[in-house]
């Protein structure tokens, strides 16, 4: 990566989120589009990961959460899941090194219990590896469902009713922000979306009730530094009332 000042506005720099969160789109129409196999797309995107989350912490960003893979891709080709699930495997193999020298903590959100076990040793070994660094909190949505995610929280929360350990007045919006997956972390100031697809594909539905959303019709394995600053510059021109006038 450059060591170059990031191009990024006075304004864009005053400004910067807090929390970043990105739907990784168009993997595989990027590999279409080239001939390729789309096990290509996705590996290829690795590189966009790097690079964004390097911007990330020269940038000095605390959060980036990015949609790594949904309870939905469950249901794609068993090879090409199998693949992904390698990549996954490899990546923390090969990126635990840069992300300590980087400071980086890694963080998961999703239901992690249903990825092979030499994902979950991974993942367990990486996570614990990096814990105490201090820089960026890197989280990685995993077999990631928000629905799922908002329905094991309220079934959770009901079990404590029944059982007498909370009142049900006691819910409010703070106790099921904390409850969630997520609930360690600040709700995403900007939500950015690769590919040009306008939805969120049941991504931190509740948490992003009050995100910026910000869409580019480039594919993720062509999202380096230069697009995501181009977010930032958009993000810092949004004016954001959170409903008030």
């Amino acid at each position: 990566m450059s060591d170059k000042p990031l191009n990024l506005s006075d304004k864009a720099k005053a400004s910067l989120p807090r929390h970043v969160a990105v739907i990784m789109d168009g993997n595989g129409r990027w590999a279409k589009q080239r001939g390729l196999s789309r096990v290509e797309g996705h590996r290829n995107g690795v590189d966009s990961v790097r690079s964004v989350v390097t911007a990330c912490g020269r940038l000095q960003i605390p959060f980036l959460t990015l949609y790594a893979f949904s309870m939905e891709n469950w249901v794609r080709p068993e090879d090409e899941v199998s693949t992904l699930m390698k990549y996954l495997v490899h990546f923390l193999q090969s990126e635990t090194p840069d992300l300590m020298k980087k400071n980086v903590r890694l963080k998961t959100i999703g239901r992690i219990d249903l990825l092979p076990a030499d994902a979950q040793a991974q993942l367990a070994q990486t996570i614990e590896t990096t814990q105490n660094n201090t820089g960026l909190t890197l989280i990685l949505a995993l077999s990631y469902s928000s629905r799922e995610e908002i329905t094991s929280t309220m079934r959770s929360l009901a079990a404590q009713v029944q059982a007498g350990k909370l009142a049900p007045e006691a819910i409010d919006e703070k106790l099921i922000s904390k409850s969630l997956y997520s609930g360690d972390y600040p709700d995403p100031d900007i939500l950015i979306r690769t590919s040009g697809e306008m939805r969120v594909s049941n991504f931190l539905l509740w948490q992003i009730s009050y995100s910026e959303i910000y869409v580019t019709q480039t594919f993720w394995p062509d999202f380096r530094e230069e697009q995501f600053c181009e977010a930032l510059e958009e993000y810092a021109r949004r004016d954001r009332r959170f409903g008030k006038v």
